[in-house]
């Protein structure tokens, strides 16, 4: 089981959940979350004044997968959540995280059953 975590541009979490539903992927956490990467904010004016924005704002989705969804969900969201055909820096990042448990608190069932 893995945890894959994916910050993304909040314009592509349509595309991307579309993309998750045709690999068969359908729960996920999905929140709000702000931050910097390469691009280190941006400069905006506001009202005459130019100010540096050094947070943006992204979300970040959690999708828990048995080990053979791993590859095809890494695979839509790249594709889906990717600008272009070459992509941009603020495109964003996929994390692949080992999963020791998961617990289903209705039932009680644990591992890959709960997923």
């Amino acid at each position: 089981m893995k945890l894959i975590i994916a910050i993304i541009q909040p314009n592509k979490l349509e595309a991307v959940k579309l993309a998750l539903t045709d690999v068969e992927v359908f729960r996920l956490t999905v929140m709000d979350c702000q931050g910097f990467g390469r691009q280190k904010g941006q400069t905006e004016v506001y009202r005459g004044h130019e100010f540096t924005v050094n947070l943006l704002r992204k979300v970040q989705l959690q999708i828990a997968v048995n080990d053979e969804f791993v590859q095809p969900t890494v695979e839509a969201i790249l594709n889906a959540g990717r600008t272009d055909d070459k992509g941009e820096i603020g495109d964003g990042k996929i994390f692949v995280l080992p999963m020791d448990d998961c617990i289903r608190i209705r039932t009680g069932e644990r591992g890959s059953e709960a997923i």
